[in-house]
This record gives structure tokens, C-alpha cells and sequence, in this order.
């Protein structure tokens, strides 16, 4: 494309647009502005000419109609290499406009607040800006379209040294804007798809999943699958070091950052071990390395390969601790500079660094399905066994609550149907992912028979309801003398009789935690 002579700049994040106006003027170009950021601008020393004085027609209906008008969409979708475009845009007076910034009101922050009104989400539906936005985009062969401040600087930067933007770089900028209008439309449709005849949000007639490739992959679940990631993962699990993340590392990475969110806030470090994405290990303790070696008691085997996370920062003297395995990935919030160094000599370990505010923790819970999806709100719940119903003759004792609510975190994220052995810091055998309730206590039972670990005096927590007395048995036969679970079985008197007849106790949730 030729030298951009003029620009148009109405933005509603203003992060960048002084800096952004302020080159474009250096490098001669007149800038057309609206409203705040027209104010803006001027207030920073930009010359700047009003949209509605370029125009010759007044902004009208609370701002509503600003820029819908033929001297600025003739600008922007007229063809440069067209004598009859340029004919027309002569006899109409109508300028090329060469450049063009604009991002979208913000509709999704505004309805995600719990007290917007259906009138207030309405003057958040950006109409200017993604007409705007779209017909400098169909016409990016002449036009150059930023939605997205952090393109101002390689823009400003290829204007500085080539004169022009590039080809390339115009495509590159349009396919951002149509992206980014898709998912805004996208966000519009859905809200009000899904609001009910009382006007409160739930799952409504759409749902619309956007985003850009952060990733390609080298393959997918095996060698002979393809796969690519897309969407804002890798601002909440920053790679620090190592080789490209898998799909696999991906998937495995979700789950344990799911699991240790249910620990973040404890004044306890807590560490998790992962193993195709369901723990083989957690615990809790003073520091880091005390919780690493709690946690890697439960299943010293099967940690090799797998992905470690923990809730506070990665000190040296656990990054000597899990410098003796092979690992696959290691997560925390923080690597401390001396950790951080040992760690990063074995160059196929992938350290993550794990920014939880970056999340979305109530983002639904997206499947994919033959032909279509499943969504489902994300199973943030967690109960305190101190609120639940205690339904047998003995009441949990202090350290057995306090075991009981560590086992309950635990349990939610192993696959179903899930049991997990614990004492109050550490887990001592984990069962699940078979196709009956009594057999992941078996299973959980003969390992921590063959590694040594007993069981006596642990307390169990269980996924889902006991359909039966032989899986509460056999776990009280192991050695637990208190219990978690939700209860709802037709059987429930049955299995709390047993835990009579051996003088465990026993409390009811009601709530399931099934993880499929």
C-alpha cells in the first residue's frame, strides 16, 4: 500500500493511543478523532480534527451516530487502484482514510458485573466501531486496521523504517479484527440468548467459543493427531523454560492448576503430583519441600514423567528434592532465582509459571461431543465437612474434620469413581477411573499395602455416593474411622448402619463431585 496520509483513531481502551497519535503525527499524518479520544489527544498536544468537522454532520443521538456517515466509510472501503472508486470519491469530496484504530465498547466487562441492567448492556452494543472496523478491514489491501493496542508499536515501528505497511501485515491486522468482531457479536448473542423471562443470565439459545492460535503442536493426544491450542491458556501457565508444551503437557497442566486452586488459599504450602491428569500424590506443609515429601510418600512410582504444582514460590531446596526424578512439568507462582537456575539445566523440563489471576475461575466447562458441545458450569464448589450432616451415631472428632476437609479437595479431582485415603496433610492412597465404587478402594488399598503406607486411623473421601455397604467396609477394613461423601443412595441406611457397626463416622455433603 502507499504512505498513510490520514488516520482515524476512536478507541474505548485508551492504553497506547497518545503514544500511537503522537508517532503518526511525526510522520506528517492528520489524525481524525471522536468524543474522548478526540478530547484526550488534544489535552496531550495532538492536533486533531473532529470526526463531526470532517464530516460536516453533527454527532447526534447520545453518540449513537458519530461516524455512520459516506465521508467515512467511502473513505475506508474505497478502492485506491480503481479509477471509477476514485472518481467517486472526487465528485463526493471524499478522502482516503489510510489507517484506522478502533477498539469496542465494552460489553463483555459490562454484563459481566451481576447488577447490569438489560438497558445498560444495550449502550455497551458497539455499532460505529465494528462498521468501522469491518469495511477497513474488507479493504486491508489499502487500509490499515489496528482492534489491538499492542499493535501499535510493530506498526508504528514498520512505518518508521519502510514507509508503508506491509502487505503481510495489513492481512495479518484484518483477520485480528474479524476475529475480534466475531467473538463481540458472538458475546451480544449469547447474553441476550440467554436471558430469561425474569431477565437473570443462564445457558441461553447460543454459545459461541473464540479465540486465536497461541500454539501449533507437534501432534495431538498420539503422533498421528494433529492439534493446535487456541485461546489465552499460556497467559495463565506462562512457559518459562523447556520444549513446547504437548497437547498432552496441556491437558495435564489444566488439572493440576484445577486441583491446587483448591489449596491457594491456605496459610499451608501445598504441592500436587499429577499423573495423566489425576493426582498420585498431595501435601500440605510448612514449606515447600515438607509438602513435596508428603505428597511424594502416597506414590513414590508413579510421579516419574509427571507434572508437580505448587502453591507457593519453587525453592531451591525443593528444586533439589524434585531435581532427582524425571518430571515433565513443574509449575508454581514463582521460581526463586537459585531454583530457577538448577532447574533449567535439564533442558527437555518444562517449568511453567502459574498466573491465577489471569483466569477465568467461573469460565464454563467446555466438551466437545460428536457434532457439537457440551457446557457446564466449572465444579468450583467445596464443602466444609464442619456444615455437613453428620449421619451416624459418632460425630467426626477435630483432627478427623480437619482430615475430612483435606480429603474432600483431594477426591473432587480424581476420575471418577473417585476414594481418597488422607490423613489432615497428605493423601495416603487414591483410587478411581473404574467402573464400580468398592473397586478403587480395593485398589487404593493394596497399594498402599504393597508400598508400606498404613491406613490406620486415615479418614476417606468419597466422589459420589456408596451404592452399596461393600465399598464403606472394605475402606474401614483398611483403617479409616471417618468418612466423606454425599450421600443420596436408596442404600444410604444400609451403608450408615455398617459405619455404626464399626463406630466410624460418617457425613452427607448432598453435593456430587463426579469427574468423568
Amino acid at each position: 500500500m502507499g504512505r498513510i496520509r490520514r488516520a482515524l483513531l476512536s478507541v474505548s481502551d485508551k492504553r497506547g493511543v497518545i503514544e500511537l497519535a503522537r508517532g503518526l503525527a511525526a510522520l506528517d499524518v492528520e489524525i481524525l478523532s471522536t468524543g474522548g479520544t478526540a478530547k484526550l489527544l488534544a489535552e496531550a498536544g495532538v492536533t486533531v480534527r473532529q470526526v463531526s468537522d470532517y464530516t460536516g454532520f453533527p454527532e447526534m443521538l447520545d453518540g449513537r451516530v458519530k461516524t455512520l456517515h459516506p465521508k467515512i466509510h467511502g473513505g475506508l472501503l474505497g478502492r485506491r487502484d480503481l479509477a471509477e472508486h476514485a472518481a467517486a470519491m472526487r465528485a463526493h469530496d471524499i478522502e482516503p482514510i489510510d489507517l484506522v484504530a478502533v477498539n469496542l465498547y465494552p460489553f463483555r466487562e459490562t454484563v459481566a458485573r451481576p447488577w447490569t441492567t438489560l438497558t445498560e448492556a444495550i449502550e455497551q452494543i458497539d455499532i460505529g466501531g465494528p462498521a468501522m472496523l469491518r469495511s477497513a478491514a474488507k479493504n486491508h489491501a489499502d487500509v490499515t486496521v489496528m482492534v489491538d493496542p499492542d499493535d501499535y508499536g510493530p506498526v508504528l515501528e514498520e512505518l518508521r523504517t519502510t514507509g508503508t505497511v506491509s502487505a503481510s501485515t495489513n492481512r495479518r491486522l484484518a483477520q485480528k479484527v474479524f476475529c475480534a468482531t466475531a467473538c463481540y457479536d458472538g458475546a451480544i448473542a449469547d447474553y441476550l440468548g440467554a436471558l430469561g423471562e425474569e431477565g437473570s443470565p443462564g445457558f441461553g439459545t447460543s454459545f459461541h467459543v473464540g479465540g486465536t492460535k497461541a500454539l501449533d503442536m507437534r501432534y495431538g493426544e498420539n503422533p498421528h493427531q494433529a492439534a493446535a491450542l487456541y485461546g489465552e491458556f499460556l497467559r495463565v501457565a506462562e512457559p518459562l523454560h523447556g520444549k513446547e508444551l504437548s497437547y498432552n503437557n496441556v491437558v495435564d497442566i489444566d488439572a493440576a492448576l484445577a486441583l491446587a486452586e483448591e489449596f491457594r488459599e491456605l496459610t499451608e504450602a501445598a504441592i500436587a503430583i499429577l499423573k495423566h491428569n489425576t493426582p498420585c500424590g498431595v501435601g500440605l506443609g510448612r514449606d515447600p519441600l515438607e509438602a513435596w515429601q508428603r505428597a511424594l510418600a502416597t506414590d513414590p512410582e508413579s510421579p516419574f514423567g509427571g507434572v508437580v504444582v505448587s502453591t507457593r514460590p519453587w525453592t531451591l531446596p525443593l528444586a533439589r528434592a524434585v531435581d532427582e526424578l524425571f518430571t515433565e512439568v513443574l509449575i508454581a507462582p514463582v521460581f526463586e532465582a537459585d531454583a530457577l537456575e538448577l532447574l533449567q539445566k535439564k533442558k527437555a523440563r518444562r517449568l511453567v509459571r502459574w498466573h491465577p489471576e489471569a483466569g477465568d475461575p467461573w469460565a464454563p466447562a467446555v466438551r466437545g461431543v460428536a457434532g457439537g458441545l457440551l457446557v457446564q458450569e466449572a465444579d468450583r464448589a467445596i464443602e466444609d465437612p464442619r456444615d455437613a450432616t453428620v449421619v451416624t451415631r459418632r460425630a467426626p472428632t477435630p483432627e478427623e474434620l480437619r482430615a475430612l476437609a483435606f480429603a474432600w479437595r483431594v477426591v473432587k479431582h480424581v476420575k471418577s469413581n473417585a476414594i481418597a485415603f488422607t490423613t489432615a496433610d497428605r493423601t495416603l492412597a487414591l483410587g478411581g477411573g473404574q467402573t464400580s465404587r468398592v473397586e478403587p478402594v480395593r485398589n487404593a488399598r493394596a497399594r498402599a499395602e504393597r508400598l508400606g503406607i498404613s491406613l490406620r486411623g486415615s479418614v476417606l473421601g468419597s466422589d459420589a455416593f456408596f451404592p452399596f455397604a461393600d465399598g464403606l467396609e472394605e475402606a474401614i477394613a483398611a483403617g479409616a474411622t471417618a468418612i466423606i461423601q454425599p450421600g443420596g443412595s436408596t442404600r444410604d441406611a444400609e451403608v450408615i448402619a455398617a459405619a455404626d457397626a464399626h463406630g466410624a463416622a460418617m457425613v452427607f455433603t448432598g453435593v456430587r463431585h463426579f469427574r468423568h
